[in-house]
């Protein structure tokens, strides 16, 4: 790892969407800035690879992309000039049930409560407020850290705060409704009876309705790429396939910014670390991890719903308690038999991920962290359920278990894709209860 410069500005180890907007940050600033990956590409959660046959492309953990238009820093970078476009399904979401039918979430409220019966005027008084003020929502959501907006982020987080269970009760009569809260909030990776997985629900549900939940053409890869493009325009270096072991092995550097989990800070550095410091990461805890499959499929999926056929995401669980009795199982350490699956039909609306007639299917479901359960049969019993004739559709299937998924990225300890157990408790001290939780003890770092 020689330096190329006798001493840089920083050095940001991990190549995920944090990691290149932070040194994008660096290098606008007109810092000097180098980025060390371990894989051969940069992308973190990001990834698009052939996982199944010649012709088909997979994004191998993230896929749906409704944040990255929210973000209020994205929303800076001229990422569309260097290649990222997104394309948006027919409906965000949808979720079917046993009896044929399905609810979905279309991009217009007035549309999806009108869908909704009894339902309607509740669902459009929860969410036509922060809908109209989406871009003040999600800058005080997703911006630095700081008190903006506070009425509105009064209003969003009394609702927010509750259960994602305490919701449906309170807000919705219908069962129906109720399931198409949980859908949005097993996101989460929490028990849905939990304070905040309302507000997981909330969030998400009012990013479709604002901007939707797009894919990015090409694969998820693109994101990454065009954050990696732009960064080599302000000068900045990335060094790829170059696995970082010790901080203290980097090249000298002003500052070390890191874009990965406290275990692999406490083994890149923990030598470093104050004893308390130390102690402190080493109670962080990690949640379920997942059980990703992939698919090249000959014919598109045969939903019974044809509601389904609309829709970029299918929420696979049918009722509220079936979804909460899944997610409370993979939080417990147990697996479950009929698991709640999240799945993504790109192809539908990105032909260029699969030969011309043929699809790809990307989903998951959660499991214990660590788990070394097979879910392939569950998983695709569930979608089955749902869609009759799903298995003959069938022309290859790719598996990432939670060992898997960890080896391709350091991050994903035991699978857990959103890098730690996202509770309210950690979800407000994360990494480590702070007023500035970021910044670590050791100097530079």
């Amino acid at each position: 790892m020689a330096a190329r410069v006798s001493t840089l500005d920083a050095i940001v180890v991990g190549s995920g969407p944090n990691a290149l907007a932070a040194a994008i940050v660096l290098a606008r600033a007109g810092r000097s800035v180098r980025v060390y990956e371990a894989q051969p590409t940069v992308g973190g959660g990001t990834r698009s690879l052939p996982l199944t046959e010649p012709g088909f492309l997979h994004d191998v953990c993230a896929t749906v992309h409704a944040l990255a238009l929210e973000s209020p820093f994205l929303k800076t970078l001229p990422l569309a000039d260097h290649g990222l476009e997104f394309v948006q399904p027919d409906a965000p979401f949808a979720h079917p049930f046993d009896d044929g039918t399905a609810v979905v979430v279309e991009r217009s409220v007035e549309a999806t409560a009108d869908s909704l019966a009894r339902d309607g005027r509740a669902y459009r008084g929860l969410f036509a407020p922060f809908v109209r003020r989406h871009a003040e929502l999600m800058e005080a959501l997703l911006g630095p850290i700081g008190l903006r907006h506070p009425l509105l982020m009064a209003q969003f987080g009394i609702r927010a705060i509750r259960s994602a269970d305490g919701l449906a009760r309170a807000r919705f009569d219908d069962e129906r409704t109720r399931a198409l809260l949980a859908g949005a909030a097993a996101h989460g990776m929490v028990p849905l009876e939990k304070l905040a997985t309302g507000g997981y629900a909330l969030g998400l549900m009012v990013a479709a309705h604002a901007v939707g939940w797009p894919f990015a053409r090409g694969g998820s890869q693109r994101v990454a790429d065009a954050l990696a493009v732009y960064l080599r325009s302000l000068g900045g270096e990335i060094v790829a396939a170059t696995p970082v072991e010790s901080l203290a092995k980097l090249p000298t550097a002003r500052a070390v910014v890191c874009d990965i989990g406290p275990r692999q800070l406490i083994r890149l550095a923990g030598d470093r670390m104050p004893g308390r410091y130390r102690r402190r990461l080493e109670r962080y805890r990690y949640g379920p991890g997942v059980f990703k499959m992939d698919w090249a499929l000959h014919a598109p999926v045969p939903w019974r719903a044809a509601a389904c056929h609309r829709a970029g995401t299918i929420h696979i669980g049918g009722s509220f308690a079936e979804i909460a009795d899944s997610e409370r199982a993979a939080w417990e350490g147990r697996v479950h038999d009929r698991p709640y699956v999240l799945v993504t039909q790109p192809s539908r609306w990105d032909p260029s991920r699969a030969p011309a007639g043929k699809h790809v299917l990307w989903a998951y479901c959660h499991v214990p962290n660590g788990s070394t359960a097979d879910m392939t049969e569950r998983i695709e019993r569930q979608i089955e359920r749902f869609a009759p004739g799903f298995r003959d559709c069938i022309s290859s299937r790719h598996t990432l278990g939670p060992a898997a998924l960890e080896q391709r990225n350091a991050n994903l300890v035991g699978g857990d894709i959103a890098g730690g157990a996202a509770d309210l408790g950690q979800l407000v001290a994360r990494p480590v209860a702070s007023l500035n939780p970021y910044a670590t003890p050791i100097h530079g770092v």
